[in-house]
């Protein structure tokens, strides 16, 4: 079992509220993982977790109004 499963497990903490709001962000907490960039690809993507590179192509990705 990871860590974060058990603290969730032993102390009943959730990733988000139980009682979420429309139009407001949430974060859950980040799970630990092992990969990362190395230190030279990590300053191009801006993370060093592979997980959280997300890269924004803007309308390009989905086709909107500017292509």
């Amino acid at each position: 079992m990871e860590v974060f499963e058990t603290i969730m497990a032993d102390y009943g903490l959730s990733p988000l509220p139980n009682d979420t709001v429309e139009a407001m962000a949430y974060v859950p907490f980040q799970q630990q993982n092992s990969k990362t960039y190395s230190p030279a690809h990590a300053l191009e993507a801006g993370t060093v977790y592979p997980v959280l590179d997300k890269p924004f192509y803007g309308s390009k990705c989905w086709g909107g109004k500017n292509d």
